[in-house]
């Protein structure tokens, strides 16, 4: 039988304020915990859907064509493959990540009035 793990207290081990890594695999799938506090790259992942879940904090997840999306405890929301986003918070956030073993993410130029 497998360990049980305990994501927050995998999140409470981070001290920087960057840190995105692969909890545990599902099929063709991943679970990536991140902690984060800043603003990532605008970028794209052209063949696969990402599902954000927030533990803890607040992200807000920009979009090249339709409003900022603001996340908080308890929140999710599927970003569909092919959207270009951009993820940023002002405070220390975690949150899953579930998406392809192998999602490819290009880094892209997206303009967008903050």
């Amino acid at each position: 039988m497998p360990d049980i793990q305990n994501l927050i207290s995998m999140a409470n081990e981070i001290k920087g304020t960057y840190a995105n890594f692969s909890v545990s695999e599902v099929n063709d799938h991943c679970l990536r915990l991140a902690v984060f506090m800043g603003e990532y790259d605008w970028h794209v992942h052209p063949e696969s859907d990402e599902l954000f879940i927030i533990l803890e904090g607040e992200l807000y997840i920009d979009f090249k064509d339709k409003e900022t999306a603001v996340l908080r405890s308890n929140d999710s929301l599927l970003v569909p493959k092919g959207t270009v986003h951009r993820t940023r918070s002002y405070v220390r956030t975690v949150n899953l990540c579930i998406e392809h073993n192998h999602a490819e993410t290009l880094i892209t130029e997206a303009e967008h009035a903050d």
